[in-house]
């Protein structure tokens, strides 16, 4: 068995999150008038500024300088009150042998609340990259580069699990295994990576990644 590192997104592939991330949009401006599963496919894995540049497109209003910080303390609420683990996480964890850290496009105190409330944080402790600290973004590879570094380990022994097409596309980039996370009510144009559909399923793919 060869010594691999799994690098894992965090939203929508460890927490069940996007929903509510969303839902602090629709909350905070009546003017978007979009379902909330419209807006997670319109924007999973994307950059905050991007979506908010998009949003003023959208409803044809430049957003205030207060809205990122009345965002971030909305979804702060909502997942306090209601973040769960996606399902299967936990079990998946508890057998993975194999080195992990997570790679995210969230900042560390948004990172760092989501693992708390979801009772994931034992599990990656200090080994936590966010593209807020080195000011890169998916779906450039720099994040999992620098995790890579971070964590001791060569692209070519890494392993992305990601559930958005950025990240499934900065993985190839940075010539990293790229484990697609795509749950039965989802859909997604890229189709490149390995597709799985369920955490149980994981655990298999690790282990003829590392065979």
């Amino acid at each position: 068995m060869r010594d691999i590192c799994v690098i894992f997104d965090l939203d929508g592939t460890l927490v069940d999150s996007e929903a509510l991330c969303n839902q602090a949009f629709i909350d905070l401006l009546p003017a978007l008038d979009c379902p909330v599963e419209v807006l997670i496919q319109r924007y999973r894995g994307k950059k905050l500024s991007t979506i908010l540049a998009d949003i003023e497109r959208q409803t044809g209003k430049i957003l205030p300088n207060t809205f990122e910080a009345e965002y971030r303390k909305r979804v702060a609420e909502l997942f306090a009150r209601t973040l769960k683990p996606i399902p299967g996480v936990i079990e998946m964890l508890d057998r993975l042998s194999h080195s992990k850290c997570i790679a995210s496009s969230g900042p560390p105190e948004k990172i760092r609340q989501a693992l708390e409330v979801s009772g994931l944080a034992s599990y990656f402790e200090h080994r936590i990259f966010s593209s807020y600290d080195i000011g890169c973004w998916k779906p450039d590879p720099g994040l999992f580069l620098h995790a890579a570094r971070e964590m001791g380990f060569e692209p070519g022994q890494c392993v992305v699990v990601e559930d958005s097409e950025v990240g499934i596309q900065a993985a190839i980039a940075a010539e990293m295994e790229a484990f697609h996370f795509m749950p039965p009510n989802s859909s997604a144009s890229l189709h490149e990576g390995t597709v799985f559909h369920e955490m149980s399923q994981l655990t298999e793919l690790l282990a003829a990644v590392s065979a």
